[in-house]
């Protein structure tokens, strides 16, 4: 028996259970021990993600269980993603499907989250609130390290509105010591999800020592720009002291503002840095969206608040009608 909902592809003996520590071969029959099983639910600014060119100013619904496909020595919620490997209890309140698209549109949100742990361990409930979702008029967010299977990607394709993917580092032994995983499946779904035109933005996490090298980061724009787009928004995030890396600094901020620097000189048109509340660079908030054609603000924000929303009916700019890749619900993805 084998497991083909991520890219670990585990089989797990009789009474094991994979990587992820919530699906278990019970007597043959590959069982996912946390569906419906909610470990959080909360009402998320669509910033939080972070989507920054999707929905802008919009609340989420956003939900997760317990367990992870990865083990990031880095993660900064290890408490739920963790918790139940190898063999804990899979703790959560149980919650169906049609309950949390009721909870969504009761709340006033335009969609709904599959985020804090990873999506893809969560599959089966994800699936079966995403297609209620759709037929209510909600759209679908999943916030992803990437490192679903080709058959997971598949499934949820149809109903997946945007997604945000943690691209942690360009490099395989970064990934396989840091993360317990491989980069080349990010890779592959990265290239996936943007030729199905699903919206998609990217992140990394910038970890002294780690992955804050010239080298590493260029790789990284320079992927975005030449196997995406140079219109797909780059997150840089700062990192905190968490889990397994309790005893790193915080990274330094010129090494985000160099990160800044490295994804506007390779190209890309949309650089945010993240965990830095006010930042700016010679005056420019680097927050904000700015357009790349007349270079005024479209979109000012401040942490998960934003102000100064200046685009038009289409998502573009409110100035000079330039496609900024912002989906606004009156500007539907083809």
């Amino acid at each position: 028996m084998q497991c083909l909902t991520c890219s670990h592809f585990c089989a797990p003996l009789e009474g094991k259970r994979g990587k992820c520590g919530v699906r278990e071969n019970v007597e043959g029959k590959l069982f996912a021990l946390n569906y419906g099983k909610l470990i959080a639910s909360n009402i998320d600014p669509i910033e939080k993600k972070p989507l920054f060119h999707f929905l802008p100013g919009t609340f989420s619904y956003s939900i997760s269980t317990v367990g992870c496909n990865l083990a990031c020595d880095f993660c900064q919620n290890w408490d739920i993603s963790q918790s139940p490997k190898p063999k804990n209890p899979i703790i959560g309140e149980d919650v169906k499907a049609e309950t949390v698209v009721k909870e969504a549109l009761r709340t006033g949100c335009q969609s709904i989250s599959y985020t804090y742990t990873e999506p893809t361990i969560f599959l089966e409930f994800a699936l079966d609130t995403m297609k209620i979702a759709k037929k209510k008029g909600l759209f679908n967010v999943w916030v992803s390290n990437g490192f679903m299977s080709p058959q997971t990607l598949k499934l949820v394709i149809p109903y997946l509105d945007a997604v945000n993917v943690d691209l942690k580092s360009f490099s395989e032994k970064f990934y396989e010591k840091v993360c317990k995983a491989r980069l080349e499946p990010v890779l592959e779904n990265l290239k996936e999800l943007y030729k199905k035109k699903v919206h998609l933005e990217v992140t990394t996490l910038i970890i002294p020592t780690l992955n804050d090298s010239k080298e590493n980061l260029q790789n990284i724009a320079r992927f975005i720009k030449k196997e995406l787009s140079p219109e797909v928004p780059w997150h840089i995030s700062r990192f905190f002291p968490a889990y397994r890396l309790s005893d790193l600094p915080p990274t330094d901020v010129k090494k985000i503002h160099q990160a800044y620097e490295i994804g506007k000189k390779e190209g890309l048109k949309f650089v945010y840095a993240g965990n830095i509340p006010g930042d700016s660079i010679d005056g420019i908030t680097t927050e904000s969206t700015y357009c790349p054609k007349c270079g005024k603000l479209v979109a000012g924000r401040a942490g998960f608040e934003i102000y100064n929303l200046n685009l038009d009916k289409k998502g573009r700019c409110k100035y000079c009608k330039t496609d900024l890749n912002i989906f606004t619900p009156h500007n539907p993805r083809s």
